[in-house]
């Protein structure tokens, strides 16, 4: 084991790797500034590039990239109080705090000291991993690695945030979605319809850009302003480092919680931030200057979500579960290339774990020292209107989604789940487990038929392992029943207000028309997988059918919830009086709440501009069809940048200029093919 180890820290010495480390982290740290991108954004960018490279200089890239975006995203939660990522919202309490008083180098000089050490006592956790759950990794079978993929879809669906019914349905119509293709038992086509290009299945990277990138980019390209008002770094630089050296004990315990948020499936960084804060305050003697400026709320949070990405590794490779949307895509990379983690990686590729290892400790180390250089400049990357910023993004995934086959239509594809991404997200339903879903759809059911062919009957269930992953996955579900009839019978809620969750910012169209539509599209979809799938042989339609009738009943379930709660909010006004009913109107408004009520929400402004820039994305992905990647390119940047984002024609200008340029050179320096046209196959 100390042999791979130093075999993999030796292999840094190419310098292949190092450059590919080096773009990565500067990747990373740039992709770590744009709002709602974060560890999600820049894996989903960066995995396309990452194919036809060795595993070694795709894992240095990715891992890079992922070790440091949450050491830049600081940068304008303290300069701007406007944070990069959900989880920076926690250090913007202080650090902004902080930064108004002139101490923005003091906060900073924290933050970026404390996600160093954050990320290399992860890569230190990740190695003692190793040794510890080698031995129990050995001992699964297929049937513990069979219900560790029904674990990994559960547990994110229950554990991520968001209403347990809508996660649970996300991760089943994933595992559907990843069902698509050929079957790994019986070599049948399954949801294909006859079509060759679906025979292959979905393309990972379509469906995470889809459902997370462009459906980002529609959620806020409405944002035509960028932020106009900066706060100076000011000084503070040493006093900085001493206060850091004084409150280790809170970095190494900011640390250690960001593990253990990151190996629990779907907790993810925001969480293990926010639980980090919460134990500062809590073991704080004085805790009076929290949120006003205090160091221990900026160390201990900025410590936990560097050291989350690397808990998050942990079950990722292994046991083959992702913690979260950023893992589930290395996953599926790792699949790409016939590396199977869990028991496999630990026997046969054991180098790579430990590069994995090296490359997230040194990237945390080059991420903080890169930060203190470029500060200034960085800063300056958060003013540009995300609006501005989307054009290029756009250009940059569908060109992205096109590596993996080669094919238009997965950049249709792409764009339609897209626009079910957005649904999703404004509607309340947790993405994450989709994804999961997804990765995880073949090996759950290539590790079932081989549990169903090895064992009689329900034997396999007798195992000691699969009693105690059954124990996991069964025992919340007991106390979360055994807290709901306790609520009821112990609280006096009304049961008008039972329902209602707190208001979620991220979901503006919850509990509305939009949320019912989202809860038929379930529906319908399920019901459609469960009468294909009945032409299916017996061994291919088993899993399908299992899948898709769980989905029925859980998404069955939401839209019994979503017609009662129309109907209920309908009945009332029926029976009202004018009189009541302007009354109890003006009683809102006075209070504020009509404008607040989701419920009420329809076709919003956000709703029109997010659809609208889908049509933009189908209009430049029909140029590409017609005229090649290039020549739409040069038609669609300048014209969204004057158009969506009024950005100046100067701007414009040049803005199409150096990425035309940029996209013209990158075949010839990196393995990247551009989507030809209609026209050029007439040439």
């Amino acid at each position: 084991m100390l042999d791979s180890a130093m075999a993999a820290l030796a292999s840094l010495a190419d310098p292949s790797l190092l450059i590919m480390l080096l773009i990565g982290t500067v990747a990373g740290l740039i992709m770590g500034l744009i709002p709602g991108l974060g560890g999600t954004g820049a894996v989903a960018i960066l995995l396309p590039i990452t194919f036809g490279m060795e595993p070694p200089q795709a894992l240095a890239l990715l891992i890079g990239a992922l070790a440091v975006v949450h050491t830049s995203d600081t940068v304008s939660a303290v300069l701007l109080g406007a944070p990069g990522s959900a989880s920076a919202s926690v250090t913007m309490l202080d650090g902004y705090s902080m930064a108004k008083k002139g101490q923005a180098a003091r906060a900073l000089t924290l933050a970026f000291l404390s996600s160093m050490a954050g990320g290399i006592i992860g890569a230190v956790g990740l190695t003692l991993a190793i040794p510890l759950a080698r031995p129990l990794v050995l001992s699964f079978a297929s049937p513990e690695l069979f219900m560790l993929t029904v674990l990994g879809v559960s547990l994110a669906a229950v554990l991520s945030r968001g209403n347990i019914i809508k996660g649970v349905s996300a991760g089943l119509l994933g595992l559907i979605l990843g069902m698509v293709g050929t079957s790994p038992t019986t070599a049948e086509e399954r949801f294909t319809f006859g079509s060759l290009f679906l025979g292959d299945g979905l393309s990972l990277v379509a469906v995470a850009l889809g459902i997370f990138g462009l459906a980002e980019i529609a959620s806020r390209a409405s944002q035509r302003r960028g932020e106009k008002q900066t706060i100076s770094l000011g000084g503070g630089w040493g006093q900085g480092i001493r206060e850091w050296l004084t409150h280790w004990t809170q970095v190494i315990r900011g640390a250690l919680i960001g593990i253990w948020a990151g190996v629990l499936p779907g907790v993810g960084a925001t969480a293990g931030t926010w639980m980090a804060y919460g134990q500062a305050v809590a073991t704080a003697k004085d805790k009076r200057q929290f949120g006003k400026g205090d160091p221990r709320g900026i160390v201990g949070p900025e410590s936990a979500n560097n050291s989350v990405e690397a808990g998050d590794l942990i079950p990722t490779l292994l046991f083959g579960i992702p913690g979260g949307v950023p893992s589930a895509m290395l996953l599926g990379m790792l699949l790409t290339y016939g590396i199977q983690p869990g028991p496999s990686i630990i026997t046969e590729h054991l180098d790579l774990m430990y590069l994995i290892v090296w490359s997230f400790a040194i990237a945390s180390i080059l991420g903080a020292l890169l930060c203190f250089l470029s500060v200034k400049q960085l800063a300056k990357l958060t003013k540009v209107p995300f609006a501005v910023l989307a054009a290029g993004l756009v250009a940059i995934m569908l060109l992205g989604s096109f590596q993996e086959g080669g094919q238009l239509g997965d950049l249709w594809i792409m764009i339609i789940l897209g626009v079910f991404g957005w649904l999703l997200k404004s509607t309340g339903f947790p993405r994450a487990p989709f994804l999961i879903g997804f990765v995880l759809a073949i090996p759950l059911e290539r590790y079932y038929f081989l549990t169903d062919s090895l064992y009689e009957g329900f034997d396999w269930m007798a195992r000691p392992g699969v009693m105690v992953f059954l124990a996991i996955l069964i025992l919340p579900m007991i106390w979360a029943f055994i807290k709901f009839i306790r609520a009821r019978r112990h609280t006096n809620l009304d049961d008008g207000h039972r329902d209602e969750q707190p208001e979620d910012d991220e979901a503006p169209l919850k509990n509305s028309i939009w949320s019912l539509t989202a809860s038929g599209i379930f529906f319908v979809a399920f019901a459609a997988a469960l009468i294909s799938s009945a032409s299916f042989s017996p061994e291919a339609r088993l899993v399908p059918q299992l899948v898709s009738t769980g989905g029925l009943i859980f998404s069955g379930i939401l839209l019994f919830i979503e017609i009662r709660r129309r109907l209920r909010d309908r009945t009332p006004k029926a029976d009202e009086t004018l009189a009541e009913e302007a009354e109890g109107i003006l009683a809102e408004e006075a209070e504020g709440i009509l404008d607040a009520q989701p419920a009420k929400a329809g076709w919003t402004l956000d709703a029109k501009f997010a659809l609208k820039t889908f049509l933009w994305m189908t209009g430049f992905l029909a140029l590409t069809a017609a005229f090649g990647y290039l020549i739409a390119v040069t038609i669609f940047i300048p014209a969204f940048l004057l158009i969506v984002a009024r950005a100046r024609l100067k701007v414009a200008i040049i803005y199409t200029g150096v990425l035309y340029i940029v996209l013209l050179a990158l075949p010839s320096l990196l393995p990247i093919d551009l989507p030809q046209g209609w026209l050029n196959t007439l040439v």
